[in-house]
Order: C-alpha cells, then sequence, then structure tokens
C-alpha cells in the first residue's frame, strides 16, 4: 500500500524587520503541527524575512507534498493578497505542475477570525 502524500501549508505573511513580529505566525505553525501532525506547515513571508514563498513551498515539495494551501495571513485582501500572492502562485504552478495550489483568503476576512476578534475586542 502506497502512503498519501502529505499536505502542505503555508502561512503566507507581510515580514517585519522586528524579529518579534514573527512569533505569532510561529505560534500559528507549532499549533498547527501539534494538532494536525498529518499536515506539513511552514511559515513563509513576501519580505524582509525568510524564508520566503518559493523556499518554503520548495521545502514541504522535497518532503512530498502534492498539495498545497496557501494561507493569507492577513487581516484584509490588500495588494499583497490581491496582486503580489497570485504572482507568486502562477510562479509556483510553472515550477511545480505536478502540484495542487489552494489559495484561501485572507485569515482575517473570515467570518470566523471578524467574530473572534470582536469577542476580545469587547472583553477590554
Amino acid at each position: 500500500m502506497t502512503a498519501t502524500p502529505p499536505r502542505g501549508v503555508v502561512l503566507f505573511a507581510h515580514g517585519s524587520r522586528d524579529p518579534l513580529w514573527r512569533a505569532p505566525m510561529e505560534a500559528v505553525q507549532v499549533h498547527l503541527q501539534q494538532h494536525r501532525p498529518e499536515l506539513r506547515v511552514r511559515c513563509a513571508y513576501l519580505e524582509l524575512n525568510t524564508p520566503d514563498l518559493t523556499e518554503a513551498v520548495q521545502s514541504l515539495v522535497d518532503e512530498g507534498a502534492d498539495h498545497v494551501t496557501v494561507v493569507p495571513m492577513f487581516l484584509g485582501t490588500g495588494k499583497h493578497a490581491r496582486e503580489d500572492l497570485p504572482l507568486l502562485v502562477q510562479t509556483l504552478r510553472a515550477t511545480h505542475p505536478d502540484v495542487q495550489f489552494e489559495v484561501q483568503g485572507a485569515i482575517g476576512e473570515d467570518p470566523r477570525m471578524t467574530a473572534l476578534m470582536a469577542e476580545i475586542a469587547g472583553s477590554a
């Protein structure tokens, strides 16, 4: 029996010069790895941090992932999610034609996130 290839998830964020900025992204990565061990999870950054999206995807492909979901860790669908990310994913699809890529909407626009942010703000 052949094992199912691992599914990859890339938590795609903007990046920052401040090294502490990465902590929440990396906490999400650790949480997913602990609670969804069947997933291979990587953080990737548009700028100012490494790895970038190409490097993160290559790492997942090297581990055998044939399906990669990119999760934009943005509060809204701004220029990066609307313009930059589709171009990056287009290049990834050309580079890895045997990999299925899925791009989720910006995490901040998910109704569950909206409700959670409202709950946190309302408890202040």
